[in-house]
Order: C-alpha cells, then structure tokens, then sequence
C-alpha cells in the first residue's frame, strides 16, 4: 500500500483534491520527486521522465480502509489501465523526498510514452516543476 505523490490538481487547495482525497487520505506531507519535469496540460499538468528536474508536489497517504477504493478512483482519474496503449498516463512506483529529507517509495502518474514524447517534442514547460506556480 504504497502512498502517492500528487503533483497538480490532487494537491491541496486544487479542484480534484477534495472530490478525490477528502476522507479518504490518512496524511498530506510537502515533498519533492526527482527525474521528472512538468509540463502544462488542458487544465492539469503532466509529469515527464527526464534526468535532473524537480517536480514540487506532496506524498499522500490513504487511509487503508479506503487505499483499494482511492487507488481505483485515481487510476479511473488519470485514464490508466495496466498494459493499454491508449493511456495517457502511466501509474510507476518512484522515489520520493520528504521535507525533513527521508525518502519514500510513493506512486505517481507520468505520462504515457507517446504523450512524453509529444511534450517534448512541442509541450509547455512549467519551470521551477511546481504546478502552482505556472
């Protein structure tokens, strides 16, 4: 049950993380992912493997009564199912640092192969890695 790391509108204070995390979340912790850079999405960000950026975000950890329901919930949000090349996203297991400096292993959604390689090509890149300051 590994917790996740939210990067855009599941944070605190954004549309989604009162209709998605109210309830069900145990904790919210400040943290930062390396390996990845933002990049601005229709109305949300996409995170992008790339060696050397910093993504701004925070490590949420569910409550585990509800950790099989929100874990569905995020995956149906993010349009991510196991193996399809369809997705936009993909669910990875990575490396996480808290803010007092200790590293967790969380879940985050990047984007899918095919939607990377499009940002790269011709995205928006949201310096700093930190959605709410775009």
């Amino acid at each position: 049950m590994l917790p996740f790391f939210v990067y855009g509108t599941l944070r605190p204070g954004e549309p989604n993380h009162d209709l998605f995390l109210r309830g069900r979340s145990r904790s919210e912790e400040p943290a930062t992912m390396r390996g990845v850079v933002l990049y601005d999405g229709p109305g949300y960000p996409y995170a992008v493997e790339e060696p050397g950026g910093v993504v701004v975000g925070e490590v949420v950890t569910a409550r585990p009564e509800a950790y099989g329901e929100l874990l569905g919930a995020l995956d149906r949000l993010e349009e991510y199912a196991p193996g399809d090349p369809a997705n936009l996203y993909e669910r990875v297991e990575r490396p996480v640092a808290l803010g007092d400096g200790s590293v967790v292993r969380a879940w985050v959604y990047v984007a899918a192969p095919a939607v990377a390689a499009r940002l790269r090509a011709r995205g928006k890149l949201i310096e700093g890695g930190d959605w709410r300051g775009r």
